[in-house]
């Protein structure tokens, strides 16, 4: 579990952090280097799961070995299926990253949302419905393991 009070923000317990993988976790359906490192260390904290459609039917195999749960979502109402998966873990324990317009909600819904525009963009309904935006999947993961930098972005 992460345990941060941001002042002006909120207190937040999380438990679970829910990733898509095209664009965000991956490029062109490859998992970005050291991204599999990075995870396994933020699984001591948090239960990963990651939620796709598997754009590139590469996801499995990528991601074989790391201490995740793996959704293959269906090609229709994704964004819909995205945010009933947070709903159901709870949406309070929930850091959320994604990039692409079927993650906005997702994202709007947990309890931090983090969006990325890597080199597969980012859609901006998804931007906009973010708290936190950043330029790498590192970056964003390392705001997790090193979650001071939440409160220097998210204070008031």
């Amino acid at each position: 579990m992460i345990d941060i009070n941001i002042p002006g923000f909120r207190h937040l317990q999380l438990s679970d952090l829910v990733l898509d993988y095209n664009g965000t976790l991956a490029t062109d359906g490859r998992l970005i280097p050291q991204v599999g490192e990075t995870l396994a260390a933020i699984a001591e904290a948090l239960q990963i799961h990651v939620i796709t459609a598997d754009t590139f039917g590469l996801a499995q195999d990528e991601l074989a070995g790391l201490p995740l749960s793996l959704t293959i979502a269906p090609p229709e109402n994704q964004a819909e299926t995205k945010l009933a998966y947070v709903s159901d873990l709870g949406t309070e324990r929930v850091v959320a990253i994604g990039n692409g317009r079927n993650d906005g909600q997702m994202l709007k819904a947990a309890a931090l949302g983090i969006a990325l525009v890597q080199s597969e963009g980012g859609a901006v309904e998804t931007l906009v419905s973010a708290d936190v935006v950043s330029t790498s999947i590192l970056d964003a993961l390392e705001l997790l393991r090193q979650p001071r930098r939440l409160v220097a972005t998210l204070r008031s």
